[in-house]
């Protein structure tokens, strides 16, 4: 509304100014002179109006294209936090994988040797008092020979089975040799243990295992030996295998202690 007065305005200053009756009068050129320097300096505001529209208009645009440029950078490290975090997960479960592969035994799951010995050596460092036995099973070599590995396998799966579930929390059963198991009792003597050891040993004679037409069980021997300290583990270990030894050349499916 205003601007449409003041357009008025100057339209009745502009006639005055070009109406002939009014030349000569003491005001007219001073009006005229205003009037003028009114319309330049409406051009110059003009002119700085276009010129801060045009700016902002640009300026609208790089911010238009500097969001693009940010959204597109979020979006590519987006993409590679989640390549990170997804190469970060692949190396842990392989590192998983490689240290279970390295402290366990693929077939049975149980801790092998490294895993068993690293934990003897704590106990001895610990003076930890524990017992050592070593189990094995009768005549496996014979029950490989006449039904296959593949059957030896499940049998060795089964005997697992019924050792973890037989065992105590504390306790750790490895896996030492072909279808020898060596058991760690901690906080365990020699009459303790051997009570353990008839008890697992009634447990697995119970053990079956399917094929064909027949019907697969077995008997195990063992050797057992209570830490002395002082020893090294080695010597336990030694003292547990002769124990085992002695079980087997005394007719198997028995258990035998190193002072037996």
């Amino acid at each position: 509304m205003k601007d449409k007065e003041d357009d008025a305005f100057l339209a009745q200053v502009a006639a005055l100014l070009d109406a002939t009756e009014h030349v000569g009068h003491p005001l007219h050129d001073a009006l005229q002179r205003l009037y003028l320097h009114h319309c330049d300096q409406q051009v110059q505001v003009q002119r700085l109006i276009d010129i801060s529209d045009r700016y902002q208009s640009l300026a609208m645009e790089a911010r238009q294209v500097t969001e693009q440029r940010y959204q597109r950078t979020l979006r590519r490290q987006r993409k590679l936090s989640r390549i990170a975090d997804g190469y970060q997960a692949l190396m842990h479960e392989r590192n998983r994988a490689l240290h279970q592969a390295s402290t366990h035994d693929p077939l049975t799951g149980l801790p092998n040797r490294r895993l068993i010995l690293e934990r003897l050596e704590a106990f001895v460092r610990e003076r930890r008092r524990f017992t050592l036995t070593l189990l094995d099973i009768d005549h496996f070599k014979r029950i490989n020979d006449h039904h296959g590995h593949d059957v030896g396998d499940r049998l060795l799966v089964a005997i697992t089975q019924t050792l973890s579930t037989t065992l105590r929390d504390y306790d750790l059963c490895a896996r030492w040799g072909g279808e020898e198991f060596l058991l760690l009792l901690a906080d365990t003597d020699r009459t303790e243990a051997r009570s353990i050891v008839e008890r697992l040993r009634s447990r697995l004679a119970a053990v079956t295992l399917r094929t064909g037409d027949q019907t697969i069980s077995i008997t195990v021997s063992a050797g057992l030996s209570q830490h002395r300290p002082g020893d090294p583990h080695q010597t336990t270990l030694k003292r547990a295998d002769q124990a085992l030894l002695k079980a087997k050349r005394a007719g198997r499916d028995r258990s035998l202690s190193d002072t037996s």
